[in-house]
Parts: C-alpha cells; sequence; structure tokens
C-alpha cells in the first residue's frame, strides 16, 4: 500500500475519533471506492420519484378538469335536506329570511336567529302556521357567550346542527351607499363572529361525521367598494376563513362528509321590497333578482355541494376571468361599469 493512501486513511480515522461514538460514520473498505456511482443512482431514483409524483398530479388535474366539465353539462344530483338541523343567523330579513323559509319548506328543522326577535318570530309563527318546523333565537353573533348560550339551546330543541348559514354582516344594496359602521363593529360582525359559531359547531359536526357550513359574502370581497373599506376588508376575509376551512376539513378528511360552501352575493342585484338605491352607469347589463330567487339559487348549489356559488353565476366566472387580466385593465373595467356609486 503507498503511503498516500496511509496517510488518507489515518486522517479520517482521526475525524472520525472526534466525533461521538453514535454518530461516527462507518463506510466498509468495499463501498469506499464506490460512493460517487451510489451518490448517482440516489440522485436518479429521486428524480424519477418526482417525475412520477409530477405525472400522477397531471393525471388527477386532467381528471377534475374533465369531472368539472361532465358537471357542467349534467350537474350533480340534488341531496335531500330534510330532517337536517339548519341554523341561520341573520334570518329577520333578506336572503336569510327567504333561506329559512323555503329550507323549512324543503323538511328541514329550521332555527332562525337573530339579534331582532320582533321580525324574527313573526317569521317563525309563519313557517310554524305553514305546517313546517322553525324555532326562533335570540342572539349577538359578535357575543362568544350569547352563542355558546343559543347553540346550546339549539341542541336542547333540535339536536347538533347540520347545516349552519352565516348571513350576518352582508351588505344589503342601501347599506353599500350609507355612511359605514364603525370598524370594530364591521369586523366584529362580518369576520370574528365567524370564529364563535366555528368553536362551537365545527367540532360538533366532525364527530358526527356530517355537516355543512355555507358561509356568505358580498362582492365587495372581490373588487372592493369606494368609501366601503372595513367592509371589504371583512369580505375578503370570509373568503380567506373559507379557504382555511376547506384546507382544514381536507388535511383531516372530512371533505366528504362535511361540506363548505361559499356564496358571493352581489347586492345591487338581490333586491328585497324596498327600494334600491343603486343605480348603476350600465343598468341594463346586471339587472335585478329578487331575494327569494337568490335563496332558492344558493340552496339549489347548496345541495349540490358545490364551492363556490354566485348570485348571479355568470358574474363569478366573469370576476374569476377578470383577475386573469393586467391589473389596469381591471381598473378600466371598473370604470366602466362603477357598480354602485354611481348616482
Amino acid at each position: 500500500m503507498s503511503s498516500r493512501k496511509v496517510l488518507v486513511r489515518h486522517v479520517s480515522s482521526l475525524r472520525c475519533d472526534e466525533l461521538p461514538d453514535s454518530q461516527a460514520p462507518y463506510i466498509p473498505d468495499w463501498l469506499e471506492c464506490h460512493r460517487k456511482p451510489v451518490k448517482m443512482i440516489l440522485r436518479l431514483y429521486s428524480s424519477f420519484i418526482l417525475f412520477w409524483d409530477f405525472c400522477i398530479i397531471l393525471v388527477y388535474f386532467a381528471l377534475q378538469m374533465l369531472r368539472s366539465l361532465y358537471q357542467f353539462v349534467k350537474p350533480p344530483k340534488r341531496k335531500s335536506v330534510a330532517g337536517e338541523i339548519v341554523a341561520i343567523f341573520g334570518t329577520s330579513r333578506g336572503v336569510g329570511r327567504d333561506l329559512a323559509i323555503q329550507l323549512a319548506e324543503l323538511g328541514a328543522k329550521v332555527a332562525c336567529i337573530d339579534i331582532n326577535s320582533t321580525d324574527n318570530d313573526i317569521l317563525v309563527k309563519g313557517i310554524n302556521d305553514s305546517g313546517y318546523i322553525a324555532h326562533g333565537f335570540e342572539c349577538d353573533v359578535t357575543n362568544k357567550n350569547d352563542v355558546i348560550r343559543t347553540t346550546s339551546a339549539i341542541e336542547k330543541k333540535f339536536g347538533h346542527v347540520t347545516m349552519l348559514f352565516h348571513c350576518c354582516g352582508v351588505p344589503s344594496p342601501r347599506s353599500i351607499v350609507t355612511e359605514p359602521p364603525p370598524i370594530q363593529t364591521t369586523l366584529n360582525l362580518s369576520v370574528i363572529s365567524h370564529f364563535w359559531l366555528l368553536e362551537a359547531i365545527l367540532p360538533k359536526m366532525k364527530r358526527n361525521n356530517h355537516g355543512h357550513i355555507v358561509f356568505l359574502t358580498s362582492v365587495a370581497g372581490l373588487s372592493g367598494v369606494k368609501h366601503q373599506t372595513p367592509l371589504s376588508v371583512a369580505q375578503f376575509a370570509v373568503q380567506g376563513l373559507f379557504e382555511s376551512v376547506l384546507d382544514e376539513l381536507r388535511i383531516e378528511k372530512f371533505q366528504k362528509s362535511i361540506h363548505t360552501s361559499l356564496v358571493h352575493l352581489y347586492p345591487f342585484v338581490v333586491t328585497e321590497k324596498c327600494r334600491n338605491d343603486i343605480r348603476m352607469r350600465i343598468p341594463s347589463a346586471f339587472g335585478t333578482i329578487p331575494a327569494e330567487e337568490a335563496a332558492r339559487r344558493i340552496i339549489d348549489g347548496v345541495r349540490r355541494n358545490e364551492l363556490e356559488i354566485g348570485i348571479p353565476k355568470y358574474l363569478l366566472v366573469l370576476g374569476h376571468l377578470v383577475r386573469l387580466l393586467p391589473r389596469r385593465a381591471t381598473l378600466l373595467l371598473r370604470e366602466l361599469f362603477d357598480t354602485g356609486v354611481d348616482f
């Protein structure tokens, strides 16, 4: 053996002796000369695994695209809501009120919850007089203790909530052009209340391995509204919350038993039995939808387990397509339509 090889082995043994016994590497003599080929084989193996995973992702992606196209032509079958225990927060007016009426007509047991007990009681009486099942609860969704008390009362009356609709904080057409409420009030009603409701209801849905959560938000969460920054921020936050809950359910393997839906309401399109103060530069481009029709479309999407529901539907598709355009182009489109601010 040459003196050079002896010196190299001597230096290597000194370096290994400096390490703790548990960390000292042991490399057989026969493997010393094959170290570089082994590294190359491991790199090729890692590259092959990465390429294989990428191919699998492409296949699944293509299958999901084909599935979406098929469901666009032939929508999924509607699931039954008969016997479901539905909690709707914000039922004294607007879409929440019509959701309660129509879900009760479909056979659900509806818990009508609102801070306005007077109008809420009138709604509950009308549903019960029609032969359907509903019960009214007064609740301030911005108060955590009040939310816990109300959900406990619902459980005593009907059982565990299986469907949750959060209709609070979604602006009416008139509220978009009026003086905005205090920032903290807006955030508490539109965002923080979601957390109190999810903390009270979602764990029980997981234990029962069954449920559906519906988040209602407005167009303010897609493009913003002039002089209504807190409202827009709150509506953007609701979309972020929806994405987070959806991902949490996916990671915990609940995505097939606990469904989530995000509803995009366009307040200048949905009209109630009241005066709509919003006028647009091109009114004929949008038209209007009665609140009861909006509720009917929301329920149809929920019964088909749609992830995103647009009222009207085409504006949601248009909103996603517009996001692909350069930012300056989207600003020009907003100048053209000028929704919600042209008097």
